[in-house]
């Protein structure tokens, strides 16, 4: 799959809501100018006392990043100024040797760290989050040079790489002792330094990519390429940190974009497969901190809690990882994991002023917006940035791919057919009926490929109001190859029932007898339901008002829980859903992104107990 330039799709409906919002909030106040909070870090005097273990500085990356995404696909002539003015301020700072960051002289990554201590994440004696801001702001840099073309933004992030090079051989420094999580949070160098191979060509570039892999691979107790092959749970790899995790499969998959290394997809793939069968919410968010120290990690595979976290950053990483893994090998499954994360977990974080964003999110728990400072207000606004480019793709056959579903507009280009134009009119995720016009610049033939929800039994489709044709097998693409002419419409149809969800929270206590007989006892059990309907989660706020929970009783086992969808109460789009337990009133859900209102410290409940057996 090749997706197009971000300025050729338009989203419309609740996700171009959300972009329109992320454009006139976060992404044009956060960061306007060199006086900005995020990027007054890096003036020489507030960096020369800064002896301090932060991460701040990534804001500068991502917000490059994302911002120029959002001023080329809405042609904001301001904004894209205030993203050039704050670049050449940052390049204008570097050093001689390449260093860009905002760390005192003695603390930056070009410096030996003192012994690691034992300690439960493997951190440095003095943390440093540099390489991690430098990675960013390669990113940045090099995602402004791609839509602008200026010479200056990809030198500065070639001298970064270049100096991250020379750390890495000449000054002995090994990557691993450069960040926590036993090297998870400096190895994420491997994405930057590949996007740089992908802009000039260098070997250079490559060849650091590799290096920080067979580094990490040293690290005991990262040594992610092996451990992924070997079939690990995320969480046994490292501290199973999930955002910096995701990202360094990220890097992986670009090394296979690379290189062509079998291994590397083999432990991709293999991680996607256990994060998404054991470590995401409902709403496709990777989740993890129940009895953790730290909220951010995965939980050991199989555990479930309806309070478990999702740091927004790592619903971020997730979508990106799904972008690579979806571009390599163009499975529908990559395609619905991204959607999934985007109409619910992403949605869901993001407060409708487009400036507030939820730091943690929880299928049951508080909506609480994070403070100023906070890394997830950044990921998020860089994440919704990825969505346009994600709706469309272009086949390696010469085809168009229709991968996201929502209102929208594209303008594509076609190697073998020139222009064509598709347009979708629905009111999903809230409808099923999809209506898709094409219209070829001139009559040509090429195939068009739909993706069918997993979810979708009984989907069909028509072109142009010819009998319905049914899908053979939801959760694929479905290729339509014909002559097309302007005025084609297909028209999807994706049935939209309700659906009830089962998890279990359950412990088993397991020893042996003296005569060597393995002994198994389950010592905790939690039968949970919840609903879903097309691509959205359900939620609930407090129940009858003040409950954060509440056990219900169903026929035998719940399969049968009466399911009604009726008017929203708050006069949105599409219908809540009534839940009909025994014994009790009916119990409302809405969307999960927008159950509570959408407020501050509104509480949303996606899991319901029910009733011991």
């Amino acid at each position: 799959m090749r997706f197009p330039d971000a300025a050729a799709v338009r989203l419309g409906g609740v996700l171009g809501e959300a972009l329109a919002a992320n454009l006139r909030g976060r992404l044009s106040h956060f960061i306007v100018d060199e006086t900005s909070p995020a990027i007054a870090l890096f003036a020489p005097d507030v960096v020369a006392h800064n002896h301090a273990g932060d991460w701040y500085g990534e804001h500068a990356g991502k917000w490059l990043v994302a911002a120029t995404r959002a001023a080329v696909r809405a042609d904001d002539a301001e904004l894209l100024s205030h993203v050039r003015r704050v670049a050449d301020y940052l390049v204008d700072l570097q050093g001689a040797d390449g260093y860009l960051g905002n760390y005192a002289p003695d603390r930056r990554f070009m410096h030996q760290q003192p012994p690691k201590p034992q300690s439960w994440d493997g951190a440095p004696a003095e943390r440093t989050w540099d390489i991690w801001t430098h990675s960013y702001l390669i990113l940045g840099l090099v995602e402004l040079h791609r839509h602008v073309g200026e010479d200056r933004y990809l030198a500065a992030a070639r001298r970064i790489g270049d100096l991250c090079w020379r750390t890495l051989t000449e000054g002995g420094i090994d990557i691993t002792d450069l960040g926590n999580h036993f090297g998870l949070s400096a190895t994420v160098l491997i994405d930057p330094a590949i996007e740089l191979y992908f802009a000039t060509g260098d070997q250079p570039y490559l060849d650091l990519a590799l290096l920080v892999l067979e580094q990490a691979e040293r690290e005991p107790r990262n040594a992610l390429l092996s451990a992924a092959l070997a079939g690990a749970d995320p969480s046994e790899i490292a501290t199973g940190k999930a955002y910096q995790l995701l990202w360094n499969l990220v890097g992986i998959a670009k090394l296979y974009r690379a290189t062509g290394e079998p291994r590397f997809l083999t432990a991709v793939r293999n991680l996607w497969s256990a994060v998404r069968a054991h470590h995401l919410t409902l709403g496709g968010g990777p989740w993890g901190g129940v009895a953790h120290r730290s909220r951010e990690v995965f939980n050991p595979g199989h555990v479930f809690s309806p309070q478990g976290y999702v740091e927004t950053c790592s619903t971020m990483a997730w979508v990106q990882l799904n972008r690579e893994l979806f571009a390599i090998l163009g499975d529908a499954d990559f395609a619905q994991e991204i959607e999934r994360s985007a109409y619910n977990d992403l949605l869901g974080a993001q407060a409708p002023n487009g400036e507030d964003w939820c730091y943690y999110s929880f299928p049951n728990g508080r909506r609480t917006h994070t403070t100023y400072w906070r890394c997830c207000k950044s990921s998020g606004a860089m994440a919704l940035e990825e969505l346009p480019g994600l709706a469309y793709s272009l086949t390696r056959d010469g085809g168009i791919a229709i991968n996201l579903f929502g209102p929208s507009e594209a303008d594509l280009v076609l190697p073998s057919t020139g222009a064509v134009r598709i347009e979708q009119q629905t009111g999903y995720p809230f409808d099923g009926a999809v209506a898709i016009t094409v219209t070829p610049g001139a009559i040509a033939s090429f195939p068009i490929d739909l993706r069918v929800p997993d979810w979708a039994e009984g989907a069909s489709l028509r072109l142009n109001g010819a009998e319905h044709i049914p899908v053979a097998q939801p959760g694929r693409y479905v290729r339509i190859e014909r002559v097309w002419q302007s005025g084609d419409v297909i028209a999807l149809d994706l049935p939209m029932s309700p659906v009830l969800h089962r998890a279990i929270a359950r412990n088993v206590q397991e020893s042996f007898a003296p005569d060597g007989e393995l002994i198994a006892q389950e010592v905790m059990h939690a039968d949970y339901l919840a609903v879903s309907r097309g691509p959205l989660v359900y939620a609930t706020d407090l129940i009858d008002g003040f409950k954060v929970e509440e056990t219900l009783r169903f026929g035998s086992d719940g399969t049968d829980a009466p399911l009604d969808c009726v008017p929203a109460a708050d006069g949105g789009p599409g219908p809540d859903i009534l839940l009909r337990p025994e014994g009790r009133p009916a119990i409302a859900f809405q969307p999960y992104y927008r159950a509570g209102g959408r407020r501050d410290r509104s509480w949303r409940l996606t899991w319901m107990t029910l009733a011991p057996e």
